[in-house]
């Protein structure tokens, strides 16, 4: 069987021999990856570090790799956005998966542990600031997965149906998609002490998320209909940007992949906490020791 040669177009190689956004270099990367937003919140991550092997900063892009408790691991921010996901996930991939030197996709596969620590949200009134909410299934109003073949066999196909006939889904709109966290990671991260809820993945931060400034919004009732909605029980508990394309990408690939947030904003009780980097760290410390 004749191996696949990814083309140069497609696969850009630095002239350094690291992928081309992020910068990192395969013998840099780690099989498990605490995943941030922002850049600076890595420095924040890497403080929990035995030792530090490596920083490389490119554009948003800021990862730090050293060990933790004897463990290899490796922070990497990835910006604001499921489109900067759909960046990273294929290039981290890529560095697991392709051989740089050939261009070759490697027959056997390596499967990395990814988990996004992050901030958001809450969609329902007993979602208090500072509770951390798993996204045991992401909502993705972002269209990366629908790009994507197999984006069907990964994707909770009842729930998307559900979710589109109840809110009256626009079709102007990217369709969503619906899929799940990795069992065994929301098992292990999530112990007993963190909320399985079922997260969106908006396309940008305020009309997408039924915020409005000065533009009126298309329909600005999107955000009572996610609200009222129920689907076998489960009710949709908050809003961020980034967990739907990275776990239904994760699961494509063959990773396992999940994202835990802290609440410090509900939109349902209009309150909101802007001092909430304490309680980032603690989420982190917790998400450290149990990868």
């Amino acid at each position: 069987m004749t191996k696949r040669i990814i083309p140069a177009s497609e696969l850009i190689i630095n002239s350094d021999g690291s992928v081309f956004h992020l910068h990192l270099l395969p013998e840099q990367l780690t099989d498990r990856v605490i995943l941030v937003g922002d850049p600076a919140r890595v420095n924040m991550v890497a403080e929990f570090f035995d030792t530090k092997t490596f920083e490389v900063s490119s554009r948003e892009f800021h990862t730090i790799g050293g060990t933790y408790k004897g463990k290899p691991i490796m922070c990497l921010s990835h910006g604001i956005g499921p489109d900067n996901i759909d960046i990273v996930i294929n290039e981290l991939d890529a560095l697991a998966n392709v051989d740089f030197k050939t261009r070759e996709v490697r027959d056997e596969k390596r499967s990395l542990t990814l988990v996004r620590i992050g901030t958001s949200g809450a969609l329902q009134p007993e979602l208090s600031l500072g509770t951390p909410v798993i996204a045991e299934k992401a909502i993705g109003f972002d269209g990366v997965l629908n790009y994507y073949a197999g984006r069907n066999d990964v994707a909770d196909l009842d729930f998307e149906h559900a979710l589109c006939k109840h809110t009256d889904w626009n079709p102007l709109w990217a369709k969503p998609y619906v899929v799940d966290a990795d069992p065994e990671l929301v098992r292990r991260i999530g112990g007993d002490d963190m909320v399985r809820g079922n997260t969106i993945s908006a396309v940008g931060f305020y009309g997408p998320q039924g915020r409005e400034l000065r533009l009126p919004l298309a329909n600005p009732d999107l955000n009572r209909r996610i609200e009222a909605f129920e689907h076998n029980g489960r009710k949709i508990t908050n809003y961020e940007m980034e967990s739907a394309p990275l776990q239904g990408l994760g699961k494509l690939m063959g990773h396992k992949a999940m994202t835990v947030c802290s609440i410090i904003a509900n939109r349902f009780n209009t309150v909101a906490n802007p001092n909430y980097k304490s309680g980032i760290r603690d989420l982190v410390a917790t998400v450290l020791d149990r990868i």
